[in-house]
């Protein structure tokens, strides 16, 4: 068939069918290397939750997930004052080791379960299972499945809806807690913090105000949503942020080029670009079926995933051509190998995504980069 020329000329591996987009992708000769690096260390790696460090600022608990706005700084005027922003430059002094905490959890799990799917060692599901039930179910060191006290700002705000941008790390968590073959009790008590967390975004003022946000916070929001509610098995969550992909994400967010007239005004116009295109890469990753290819879904005007992937696509194989001024901070850090790409590229058959992803770096170590980069074991979703 076509697909399967094209997939196994793209990836230079068989095709394996393995889910509903037949024949679907099979990384491991390209993945396996990586993901056996990095998951092989992980194995002597204790869990590191949000009990592990506090800060005097936070207004919560031992439990409570706490972070600081990033662009937000003393006043020059009033040092012991309220803090003042300073868009797209991140304040090195904010408290941060929750933030890191969460990363190194995205950065462990995701790869352990990799390696166990391409392995099926059971080494690899154990360890991802312990740092798990630390985080999620271990009444001693799990987090509160909210974020009442994320993005604060000192003076200001003891917590924002913002915050909830930070639990974006959780999503490649929750994908790869559903292929580890976890113990019953294990599983059940990930399933229950998820179904808690995700109830909570749907209904506290701060969780909505993050639902309604016009940028890449309401991509994120959606992004998040999806993957707990796909964990969970809650069909009507799954439902709500399909809905709202195709009613408001994409009409309201998109422009008629393909672009995100939201993101490109910020002082991070190719970063931030990049990092909504990824959002709701992850998004329609998630939520396409046989029945609803959100990849190919577009509005009656054109707009949709493959019009963005066509705008964004040039710019990320050759920056020469960016309409927008370089990026304040970061701006020769991207891109990496950014997971609209190899979606995309096997979903919209379009192998030169395919090949720019396998030329690009699959494991930065820049931390604001990791911060905006979510999704990093594509083993786990095709």
């Amino acid at each position: 068939m076509q697909r399967r020329s094209f997939l196994a000329s793209a990836l230079a591996v068989p095709a394996l069918r393995n889910c509903w987009a037949a024949p679907a992708l099979d990384l491991a000769a390209i993945e396996r290397p990586r993901v056996l690096k990095a998951a092989n260390p992980y194995l002597s790696e204790a869990p590191v939750t949000v009990t592990a460090a506090s800060s005097p600022r936070s207004a919560g608990g031992k439990h409570d997930f706490f972070s600081e706005g990033d662009y937000w700084w003393p006043d020059p005027k009033n040092p012991d004052g309220p803090y003042v922003q300073r868009d797209g430059m991140s304040n090195p002094d904010n408290f941060v080791e929750h933030r890191r905490a969460m990363i190194r959890l995205s950065l462990i799990v995701p790869a352990l379960a990799a390696a166990y799917k391409i392995t099926k060692d059971r080494k690899y599901a154990d360890h991802a299972a312990r740092h798990l039930r630390a985080w999620f179910v271990d009444d001693a060191t799990k987090m509160n499945p909210n974020l009442q006290y994320a993005q604060a700002i000192k003076g200001r705000f003891t917590g924002r809806g913002t915050g909830i941008i930070d639990t974006l790390h959780f999503v490649e968590v929750a994908r790869a807690a559903g292929q580890l073959d976890l113990k019953a009790a294990d599983l059940a008590g990930v399933k229950a913090w998820f179904a808690a967390y995700a109830e909570w975004m749907s209904t506290h003022p701060y969780g909505i105000t993050e639902r309604d946000a016009k940028n890449n916070h309401g991509t994120c929001w959606c992004t998040q949503v999806a993957a707990f509610a796909q964990l969970t098995g809650n069909r009507e969550q799954l439902e709500y942020c399909r809905t709202r992909f195709k009613t408001v994400l994409i009409p309201t967010q998109q422009a008629a080029d393909g672009s995100f007239p939201l993101e490109l005004a910020r002082t991070k116009p190719y970063g931030y670009s990049i990092f909504n295109l990824d959002a709701m890469a992850i998004l329609v990753q998630t939520l396409t079926t046989k029945e609803d290819d959100l990849w190919r879904w577009q509005m009656p005007d054109g707009r949709g995933m493959a019009k963005a992937m066509a705008w964004m696509y040039p710019f990320l194989a050759d920056r020469k051509g960016w309409p927008k001024p370089p990026d304040v901070m970061y701006d020769s850090a991207w891109p990496v190998r950014q997971p609209c790409l190899i979606f995309a590229g096997a979903a919209l058959e379009k192998p030169e995504y395919v090949a720019l992803w396998k030329k690009l770096d699959a494991d930065p170590t820049i931390e604001e980069v990791l911060r905006n980069f979510p999704v990093r074991q594509p083993v786990l979703w095709l």
